[in-house]
């Protein structure tokens, strides 16, 4: 079985980021909100005034929150790729030949786990499927931005959604101009999107497509 404690790690990373990733958006959706000064919108008028229609030490507090929470959120997801890595090489390990590959993985998830033998691989079969529950896929980008009502909102993306896949996009070189490239060719066209949500992987059909906002889809990708 892979080591308990980087289970452990990992499941507490994910939770710690999942309310990360809950307290952005709630204040990406106050900034946000109609009339709202939005991201990075000035906070005085044509005039050079302060704003009065908004409140503006609210708004440069969430501000300075926000960005916190990304560095916050930038930290433990460099942590969790970390943890990632290190069980997908198990798997990858685990699926090879018997014997060799076993010492591999044994080696590779003793580095990682408590002395206990407990939490080290005992069999190739037991670690293959432990891991491959764990993280199936290795995800490549993550949304660190969606705008509500956008395309990529009303199709079922989130905020905080790993990207598997892409339409025909995986993990690879030059994936922002990849990324860019399937959206703009398949303008209109569904795309089947394979996030890594939580735990748990979900396949969600994108259709890139005009709208009142930027983009084809409203949303940004941060390359993991």
């Amino acid at each position: 079985m892979v080591g308990t404690n980087l289970k452990a790690e990992t499941m507490s990373l994910m939770d710690k980021r999942s309310a990360l990733e809950a307290e952005m958006k709630a204040i990406i959706d106050s900034l946000c909100q109609p009339g709202g000064p939005g991201l990075s919108g000035n906070l005085v008028d044509s005039e050079g005034f302060p704003r009065s229609d908004i409140d503006i030490p609210v708004v440069r507090a969430e501000r300075r929150r926000l960005s916190e929470l990304r560095n916050d959120h930038k930290e433990i997801t460099d942590k969790l790729d970390k943890n990632i890595q290190i069980l997908h090489s198990a798997r990858l390990a685990a699926k090879g030949n018997d014997g060799e590959s076993t010492k591999h993985s044994t080696s590779v998830l003793t580095a990682v786990a408590s002395p206990s033998s407990d939490n080290v691989a005992q069999g190739t079969s037991s670690s293959t499927m432990d891991v491959d529950m764990f993280f199936p896929s290795l995800p490549f980008a993550i949304i660190d931005e969606i705008t509500d009502a956008s395309p990529a909102a009303e199709d079922g993306l989130q905020l905080g959604d790993r990207i598997v896949k892409f339409g025909n996009v995986e993990a690879g070189n030059n994936l922002i101009q990849s990324l860019a490239s399937e959206t703009r060719d398949n303008q209109g066209r569904a795309i089947l999107v394979t996030v890594l949500r939580q735990t748990s992987l979900i396949n969600i059909t994108v259709t890139p497509r005009t709208w009142q906002g930027r983009g084809l889809l409203g949303c940004h990708f941060q390359i993991l």
